[in-house]
């Protein structure tokens, strides 16, 4: 990763809106705490404030853009340095939406597995056969019609260190425990249940719980009173203190579930209204329909209601048309998102500008 590439002064888009020009590396769009750069998002990271959602919506490996790859088999070596750099800012609050083909996904998956993230799901937008209608030749193409794309979802990996060692949260709960020299049982006796904290948030198996905040906090003010005292303080970050409940709170991704969403998800192809033309307000771009693959709003609010609340702080590094901004303008969330396709950017400045 490079260091940040700060514009001096950063050009706001009221300089160039009125002369219909064609936008300059640094320009900036504010609109209260919704920020859209054009720039690379390498250069503007360290500068953002910290995500709790992340949504990636780049290159797919199809060629289905300008900058996009041309094959997927090189996407892995294309992100490293974006996922290291979110590894780098995300906390264990901060969840990714990686968007992308299957098998682009599927070349990526390994190196954000080895940059902390861990897997949850792997959503399915289902277009429907408007996507296809007319426009699929099986026989030339050997395989039934495409008409879906991936969002999967990943979350930041909390660590713990113990002397040299790195641990998990799962095995440094139990490491804790264990060097209280107090017997596991006794666990369910710091948090007033039969069996529970032993069985789900001490266990070193695959059943292992998540402690709630209450639990953790019962758990670490017994181990303190009551381990060995040369050992403590145990269930401490910084060796001075035990994890608060609040802070054992922010250990982990925030999720919401609304009834009747699932993993598979049914929406049409972007049109009508929403869908961003060539041709807007003077400005002739390239393309009749400006983005290929352009995202429902429906969607991308899905994935941030899911994830945040009000007054986090949504990134979207590779922006096109923005469309986490249009969202957390909405929601009343942050937005910090970057832009290197000059119509993308107009666009997408123009679109946040109508709000």
């Amino acid at each position: 990763m490079t260091g940040p590439t700060i514009p001096t002064p950063p050009r706001l888009f009221s300089e160039w809106q009125g002369h219909k020009r064609e936008p300059i590396m640094g320009d900036i769009y504010s609109h209260g705490d919704i920020c859209i750069h054009f720039d690379h998002a390498e250069n503007l990271y360290a500068q953002w404030p910290t995500p709790t959602c992340i949504i990636s919506d780049g290159p797919y490996g199809v060629s289905g853009f300008p900058g996009d790859e041309p094959r997927p088999d090189t996407l892995g070596e294309w992100y490293k340095p974006h996922i290291k750099a979110w590894s780098q800012f995300a906390t264990p609050e901060t969840t990714l939406w990686f968007w992308c083909t299957e098998v682009g996904w599927a070349t990526v998956h390994p190196t954000l597995v080895a940059n902390g993230w861990e897997y949850r799901s792997c959503n399915i937008w289902d277009k429907g056969l408007s996507h296809v209608a007319g426009n699929a030749n099986t026989q030339t193409l050997r395989m039934f019609p495409v008409v879906t794309e991936v969002c999967v979802h990943y979350v930041r990996i909390p660590t713990f260190t113990s002397g040299s060692r790195e641990l998990g949260m799962q095995e440094w709960l139990r490491h804790e425990w264990r060097r209280t020299g107090l017997p596991f049982r006794l666990a369910n006796e710091a948090c007033g249940v039969r069996n529970a904290a032993t069985r789900k948030y001490l266990t070193g198996d695959h059943m292992w719980y998540f402690p709630p905040a209450e639990a953790f906090a019962r758990m670490a003010d017994y181990a303190n009173k009551h381990g060995d005292p040369a050992g403590r303080p145990y269930f401490s970050s910084d060796g001075e203190a035990p994890i608060s409940a609040h802070q054992w709170s922010k250990m982990r991704a925030k999720f919401t579930c609304e009834v009747g969403i699932t993993n598979v998800w049914s929406a049409p192809q972007v049109g009508g209204a929403e869908r961003i033309q060539g041709n807007r307000n003077g400005m002739k771009y390239k393309y009749s329909s400006l983005h290929g693959s352009q995202k429902p709003l429906k969607l991308i609010s899905q994935t941030i209601r899911a994830t945040t609340d009000k007054g986090d702080v949504v990134w979207e590094p590779f922006g096109g048309l923005c469309p986490g901004a249009v969202v957390s303008h909405d929601l009343g969330r942050g937005y910090r998102a970057a832009e290197i396709i000059p119509e993308f950017y107009a666009a997408a400045v123009e679109r946040l500008a109508t709000l």
